[in-house]
């Protein structure tokens, strides 16, 4: 209370100095709006929005009708100062502003939900940026923003029916090609708007309506392998092992991931202004997406058994040195090791060695996205009001049928009945980039005719999926101006806003898994659905080493039938099990009741809010009361078989107090001075009291925490911005965010047995980890089954506060102003930004495996046998710059863009969504580059190619610490797209 007492006795004294003073400036004129036609216009449309706001925002104003400047909308606010961004399969998905994913994103003011669990709205890979004319990003709150961004909000603007000019009909079509797609097409993307408004008996009325549709076709290869064991070294001459201690080469995984989008979208808005002081408006935006994945994985599994690491010994070695981790007790020196570089694992006499197995993956999502909107303005005398009402809904189901065979290599010491497999030899090299792939010329060594042959693969795990969740937020809100008319302060905000937000999820599945080979199908019974995989591998990086050859289910035509698909499998399984006494069919997808969670919030806020205008002054203050109610419902099997729901409520309040100070302190100089307090939900599945098991034992067991609290946040600002030309610009700011109660993942691994590396395969999981009935218990035990202890995670709030800060500059410059010199050279100009950016505090750490501490303690001489790391921020990096080139002129526009960030930790990385070595990896710098051109052949029609990752840039990824051990890779595609529009 003391802390809150402070802030509102600041802004109170704040507000009441303003109100004393004693004559207001003239408030400043409405911008003229301009017509944005082209680059250049768009930036200054752009710095002249974000000059006249009070409180600090960045905005992007598309150059033309559906065209901002890129065609990602993640992709688009990468050009924004202080916004880095991730990728998934080289396309942008996630936004980080300030160096945190927890921000919120609305469309025309009204808040969005996502697919998914999460709290930051909308993917952005479902909305298309055809739609949008202006994205704003609001880095400083005023007290009438919604609350619930850590970092900024990210409102998408569409066209303003009653801001027309005159009528607007403009069609735009692309085709986009990937030079990693095994198709080789191009896939289509068209859009169009049209818009128009009228005088009216009744008043001026108008409409706009967009519609787009856009395939897209997105590839990666994402190579991986692990070597986070150990071979303690040996003296004695007659073994191969070397006197050394080292690391083997655990497991290898070749992942080829391929996604295939298909999105449309329509967007409505109507306005009616019947007289100058009223007008009504409605927006309709529906929005569809299909995410079809058709990915496959090639694995090298089962290699880190003893029989196996100790003789295959690798023939050339690299040091790896761990480096520094701030751990709990402070700073620990991991050391270094000699880990395997080049080599070859090959089966042994009893035909153990790597089992070779091919995935399948069809995780598939179907999303429909609407948001509706319906709301009047309204003025008389001193009072203006508006009221509004919105409802945003998504609805997403994830139908999938992942499957995994085994290849029985024909070539090595044959399987017993009770386990499916056996081994085929792997080469390796990792001496530039992880590549491996079957040797060759050894004894046991497959041809390429056994590789492609039915009855040497085995079925060894089927698992469907039909799980959906639904998310929504209805939102009502009142919002009063009110016209002082006198010195100093010069309006008052004031509102009330009521929202109920509803999160359920359904886990429909089904998991079988198959591990005796008289319960194991051939490929031979479901030849039908087995085709030959993907060949190009090495396409990203022309590799001479990788899997070419092998069959796998083709995800096509899973994707295509699913049902038809399983039942070809279940049939398969029938008719092999036919003979068998004791049998284990296919099963049909069931609800699982212990996953199944639903989540409602109702959030009730006021807010009041002073603006002000005195000499150079401009600002505003005030504070937003937020009063939030939830329940959390899950279910639970009880003592006798019955499902019970588990019902937990909380409830919570907040003063959310903030200031923004603009001082125009010389005729082209701004200064600003911003204050905030803020919060951030839980995500709906950490609420949840429900718990999600998977049949591997590798991903961790997640475990909602009904108690978590809603994170805070207090936001310092301070920038100078100086407009020395109609479009150009240089800003400095310097941020200061203090966070308490951030959401932190706690994850608890099992206990593994040092050499065998097998955990606890009973219940309770004394040693750490929680008890997983259905886990395949794979290569962590000697008794072949299901149920083993595996990781556990849940989300909790940190107790110690968080501190981030950070500098952002930003330069914006162009040549036009010296056309009468330069002549045509008067049309080249330069954005630039960068960001630096430190965070420090918290208390949660993270603590390394079992089989990760059994390393250090050789790596650091026996002095660290617990090694723990505080958390940092997930997707922070320190250091990072946008430097973007463009020409315009002579209808010809031209822009060449390069992003740069420093490393980053992070949670995306490959097929396996348990943290390697205990912490989350290192995804090391990496810069992009794209471009794009286009050309007015009339003022009617456009044509123009874009490029999108030039130079096909890499991703690599590092397991402890930075450039310690390589252990992932994503080798991404180069994108090209070409199109025209045209304007009616």
């Amino acid at each position: 209370m003391t802390k809150l007492r402070t802030k509102v006795c600041s802004l109170s004294l704040a507000i009441s100095a303003v109100s004393s003073m004693a004559y207001a400036q003239e408030q400043a004129g409405a911008v003229e709006e301009v017509m944005v036609t082209g680059i250049r216009a768009s930036l200054q449309n752009a710095i002249e929005e974000k000059r006249a706001a009070t409180n600090l925002i960045e905005v992007i104003q598309s150059e033309d009708i559906g065209k901002l400047p890129d065609q990602n909308l993640a992709e688009v606010l990468e050009n924004v100062t202080g916004v880095q961004i991730t990728r998934s399969a080289g396309v942008g998905t996630g936004v980080q502003i300030r160096g945190t994913d927890a921000n919120r994103t609305e469309i025309n003011g009204v808040s969005t939900v996502g697919s998914g669990a999460g709290r930051s709205g909308i993917n952005f890979e479902d909305v298309p940026a055809s739609i949008i004319s202006a994205v704003e990003v609001t880095k400083a709150p005023q007290a009438k923003t919604i609350e619930g961004s850590v970092g900024g909000t990210v409102n998408l603007r569409t066209i303003r029916p009653l801001d027309l000019k005159e009528t607007l009909i403009a069609a735009r079509i692309q085709g986009e090609d990937s030079s990693l797609s095994a198709d080789g097409s191009l896939t289509p993307r068209v859009s169009g708007s049209f818009g128009t408004n009228w005088e009216t008996g009744m008043g001026e009325m108008g409409v706009v309506i967009s519609a787009s549709y856009a395939e897209q076709d997105v590839t990666a290869f994402r190579p991986r392998a692990d070597r986070d064991n150990l071979v303690v070294g040996d003296n004695d001459a007659n073994t191969p092992r070397p006197d050394f201690s080292f690391l083997p080469i655990q497991f290898l995984n070749q992942d080829y991931d391929n996604y295939k989008y298909e999105t449309s979208n329509v967007t409505a808005s109507f306005e009616w202004a019947p007289d100058d002081n009223l007008k009504l408006y409605t927006d309709v935006i529906v929005n569809q997406q299909e995410r079809r994945e058709e990915s496959s994985r090639i694995q090298a599994s089962g290699v880190g058994t003893a029989e196996i690491t100790t003789t295959s010994i690798p023939t050339q070695f690299e040091t790896v040195n761990f480096g520094t981790l701030q751990g709990a007790d402070g700073s620990q020196e991991l050391g270094s090791i000699q880990a395997a570089l080049v080599g070859v694992i090959n089966t042994n006499a009893s035909g153990r060695g790597p089992v070779l197995r091919m995935s399948s993956d069809t995780n598939s999502r179907i999303t429909d996205s609407d948001i509706f909107r319906i709301g009047g303005e309204y003025s008389f005398e001193r009072f203006s009001v508006r009221v509004e009402s919105a409802l945003s809904t998504s609805e997403s189901s994830t139908p999938s049928l992942n499957t995994t065979l085994n290849f029985i290599n024909p070539n090595s010491t044959q399987p017993t009945a009770a386990l499916n497999e056996n081994g085929t030899p792997f080469a390796y090299d990792l001496s530039d980039g992880l590549t491996f792939g079957i040797a060759q010329g050894l004894a046991s060594s497959p041809t390429k005719e056994q590789l492609l042959d039915p009855a040497n693969y085995r079925l060894r795990d089927v698992n469907v999926t039909l799980s959906t969740v639904e998310n929504s937020e209805e939102a009502h809100r009142i919002d009063f101006i009110y016209d002082l008319d006198q010195a100093g302060i010069t309006t008052i905000d004031f509102g009330y806003r009521f929202s109920k937000a509803e999160s359920t999820n359904d886990d429909i599945q089904s998991n079988k898994s198959f591990r005796a080979m008289n319960h194991s199908a051939p490929g031979n019974l479901f030849a039908e659905l087995l085709s030959p995989g993907p060949t190009n591998f090495n396409a990203a990086d022309g590799r001479e080493l990788y899997v070419r050859d092998f069959l796998y289910i083709d995800p096509k035509l899973v994707a295509a039938d699913l049902n038809g698909a399983f039942d070809t499998l279940s049939a398969a399984t029938n008719t092999h099990q036919a003979p068998l006494t004791t049998k284990n069919p296919l099963s049909a997808p069931s609800s699982q009741n212990n996953s199944y969670f639903n989540i409602t919030e109702e959030t009730q806020a006021f807010y009041g809010q002073a603006n002000f205008e005195y000499g150079i002054l401009r600002g505003n203050a005030g504070v937003r009361y937020v009063a939030i109610d939830t329940t959390s419902v899950g279910r639970s099997t009880v003592t006798g078989g019955a499902i019970v729901d588990a019902v937990n409520t909380n409830d919570y309040d907040f003063w959310l107090p903030r200031l923004n100070l603009a001082a125009d302190v010389a005729e082209d100089v701004v200064v600003r001075v911003g204050y905030g307090f803020d919060i951030r939900r839980p995500d709906f599945d950490d609420l949840s009291s429900s718990a999600s098991y998977s049949t591997s034992p590798n991903p961790p067991v997640a475990i909602g925490n009904p108690s978590l609290l809603p994170e805070e946040v207090e936001s310092y600002d301070i920038s100078a911005e100086w407009y020395f030309a109609p479009a150009a610009m240089v800003s400095v700011g310097y941020f200061h965010k203090i966070r308490s109660d951030v959401f932190r993942n706690k994850q608890v691994d099992p206990y593994s047995e040092p050499g065998t590396n097998y955990r606890d395969i009973t219940a309770p999981c004394e040693q750490g980890g929680v008890f997983n009935p259905i886990a395949d218990r794979n290569v962590f035990s000697a008794t072949p089954g299901t149920g083993i202890c595996v990781p556990s995670q849940t989300t909790i709030n940190d107790t110690a506060e968080t501190t981030q800060k950070g500098i952002e500059l930003a330069v914006q410059y162009d040549l036009s102003e010296f056309e009468h010199v330069l002549g045509w050279a008067s049309g080249f100009g330069v954005l630039a930004n960068y960001t630096w950016q430190e965070f420090s505090g918290g208390d949660t750490v993270d603590v390394a495996s079992s089989r990760a501490n059994q390393i250090f303690a050789v790596s650091s001489g026996g002095a660290i046998t617990n090694a723990t790391f505080k958390q940092s921020l997930i997707n922070l990096s320190e250091n990072a710059y946008n430097i973007t080139a463009y020409y315009e002129k002579y209808g010809l526009s031209a822009r060449l863009r390069y992003t740069w960030r420093e490393a980053y930790r992070s949670e995306d990385f490959g097929s396996t969504s348990s943290y390697p070595w205990g912490f989350p990896v290192v995804q090391e710098d990496r810069g992009q580059l794209n471009a794009s051109i286009t050309y007015d052949i009339t003022e009617q029609f456009n044509i123009g190619i874009e490029g999108v990752n030039l130079t096909e840039s890499s991703v690599e990824q590092s397991c402890v610490n930075n450039g310690s051990v390589l252990c992932f890779q994503g080798l991404t595609d180069r994108r090209i797209t070409v199109g025209a529009s045209y304007k009616f």
